[in-house]
């Protein structure tokens, strides 16, 4: 169902309804004219239901759940919703904004907040609860918020279900699956220490998994460090294998967790970010020591006068999505090696910098993804941008060149993109009617591509539609690529891909040796090159 034309629909009948012309209503019959007032009580002879009762039209307008540009729509074309409504918590707010405030309220991470703290959001969002609402919007959609969610780590993987519930499979050498043991998992297991907490999001590491509640709590598993084993060496790496609660984050509501190759990221509710750990001589924006477990706000100058709605941590930077009311800003952060920060340099930064390209180029980026070495972005247009490292042609631009500055993938111009993912040197990309195209590196079929692969091809530098899942009729709506290195065992296991589709089916394809795919694979056998379906009840 086409949700957009649907609620174009809504808002063109509530919007004839409010324009009504009521003088062709008034009738010179003093009887009709009685009938008319006691029908509508204290409203005038003639006045529509709704116009007359506004609770009415208010609840309609936020049971409708309207996006904000529709909301907006109504205020800028009819003066009724332009007019001060008279309903807490602010008497002079039109009925579209205060319907806004309403569909707000409705989430998990909203209605829990302090008064202070709703004003501030909506200070920092704009000064408007329908800048809020797109906010927390945009953010719900990125990194699929209270939705089944499907995640490939470095020889492991994650689902969540809708009802929020995490299953978890494959490699488990330092408990990064959370069942309290460190024996590798062949099929999807429950982990049922979580019972009871619902699970909004997940990230996922080398050896490591961080998961975030409904009420905005971090759990963690497997390595008990923030940062990267090259920091700590291997002797005095301890894990724990089952979810443990970051005590150190008590006090913050957290609606997103990233994890990079030196660092771990989190993103609160207001759009502040935090990150822990660093290797490098970056430092993510703050002097922090290398072994600090604590969470350090990052701070830039213009980055703190706007929240961040989504993070996604690479290898050793770290790419932010900020909210603005004229559009969104890319801010990138840590090792500049390869042009992964995108401001036209190999340049690192330890400060949060704009990336002035989109802008520039009146580009408006949705969402962000960072792949180990190179980044991508989703367009409001539904284009893509990639920039980076350049090996085995993961940035599609048909050659293994880096680019510095974000660089339309032209062979995709054809096509709608509505979500992007960026792995380790590979890409993969769904597009509006579901279905996904890739490139990169495809050398345990982790791309898709059955027959060029099987005859020895590795890089596909170019977008191809992914034709063994086009032949399964479904429609995607995430996918999930292997984006992190396991450097200390290579024997994890190749790289792996698991995809998810609107109907709720999981398949999984590429290497496998640990379980990662949700099945055990033959003796001899290290990869997946057909999709597997696996089999987990996501509803």
């Amino acid at each position: 169902m086409d949700v957009t034309s649907s609620n174009v629909s809504k808002v063109t009948r509530i919007h004839n309804i409010a324009n009504e012309d009521t003088s062709h209503s008034s009738s010179a019959h003093p009887s009709a004219e009685h009938s008319q007032r006691h029908c509508f009580r204290d409203g005038a002879a003639g006045e529509l239901l709704v116009t007359a009762n506004p609770s009415i039209l208010l609840h309609v307008l936020s049971s409708y759940d309207l996006e904000p540009e529709d909301l907006a729509a109504l205020e800028a074309t009819c003066k009724f919703f332009r007019k001060p409504a008279s309903f807490p918590p602010d008497l002079a707010l039109p009925l579209p904004e205060l319907a806004a405030f309403d569909i707000c309220q409705k989430r998990a991470m909203f209605k829990p907040m302090k008064q202070e703290e709703k004003a501030m959001l909506k200070q920092r969002c704009g000064g408007s609860w329908k800048h809020v609402l797109r906010y927390i919007l945009v953010g719900e959609k990125n990194y699929r918020r209270e939705k089944s969610q499907v995640i490939a780590g470095a020889g492991h993987s994650i689902v969540i279900t809708t009802k929020g519930e995490v299953y978890s499979f494959g490699a488990n050498c330092s408990g990064q699956l959370g069942h309290g043991d460190t024996e590798d998992k062949f099929k999807p297991c429950l982990i049922r220490s979580l019972q009871g907490i619902r699970i909004t999001q997940a990230a996922v590491g080398s050896r490591r998994t961080m998961l975030v509640s409904s009420t905005g709590s971090v759990y963690v598993f497997g390595h008990d460090i923030f940062g990267g084993l090259e920091i700590f060496g291997t002797a005095d790496v301890n894990y724990t294998s089952t979810p443990k609660l970051v005590e150190s984050l008590k006090g913050i509501f957290v609606v997103q967790a990233s994890i990079g190759g030196y660092f771990s990221a989190v993103l609160s509710r207001e759009g502040w970010v935090y990150t822990f750990s660093w290797g490098h001589n970056e430092r993510l924006g703050h002097g922090s020591n290398l072994v600090d477990v604590e969470p350090r706000i990052i701070s830039a100058p213009m980055l703190d006068e706007v929240p961040v709605v989504q993070i996604a941590a690479g290898n050793c930077y770290l790419l932010m999505l900020a909210y603005r009311p004229t559009g969104m800003s890319v801010y990138s952060v840590g090792c500049g090696l390869g042009g992964k920060l995108g401001h036209g340099s190999r340049n690192s930064e330890g400060i949060p910098h704009m990336i002035a390209h989109f802008q520039y180029y009146n580009i408006r980026p949705m969402s962000i993804s960072a792949g180990a070495w190179h980044a991508a972005v989703l367009s409001s247009d539904g284009r893509v941008l990639t920039w980076g490292w350049g090996h085995s042609g993961c940035l599609g631009h048909g050659s293994n060149a880096h680019k510095t500055l974000p660089t339309v993938v032209a062979s995709l111009i054809n096509v709608k993109a509505v979500h992007v993912s960026a792995g380790e040197y590979t890409t993969f990309v769904v597009t509006d009617n579901g279905d996904i195209y890739s490139f990169g590196l495809g050398e345990s079929f982790n791309l898709g591509f059955q027959e060029n692969a099987a005859a020895g091809e590795q890089n596909f530098p170019l977008p191809t539609l992914v034709a063994s899942l086009a032949a399964l009729n479904e429609k995607f709506v995430q996918i999930s690529p292997t984006n992190t290195w396991d450097w200390l065992n290579e024997y994890m296991g190749m790289c792996h891909t698991i995809a998810l589709t609107e109907s709720g089916k999981i398949y999984a394809f590429g290497g496998g040796i640990r379980g990662q795919l949700g099945v055990k694979l033959a003796e001899d056998q290290e990869t997946m090159a057909s999709p597997v379906r696996v089999a987990i009840d996501l509803f």
